[in-house]
């Protein structure tokens, strides 16, 4: 009988960390820091526009 834990490592064992979060729905530590710049590059923007006078 196998295990959930040995299922899913027979389903991901062959994957990349790319194909097992997209795979699971998570995203990734670099997926993660891509979105944080591009909402601080977002939020540097606004500012710089609010102060154009």
């Amino acid at each position: 009988m196998q295990t959930a834990s040995t299922n899913i490592c027979e389903r991901l064992c062959n994957k990349s960390i790319h194909e097992i979060s997209l795979l699971l729905n998570i995203p990734t530590v670099s997926g993660i820091i891509t979105k944080w710049k591009q909402l601080e590059q977002q939020q540097l923007s606004h500012e710089v526009v609010g102060h154009v006078r």
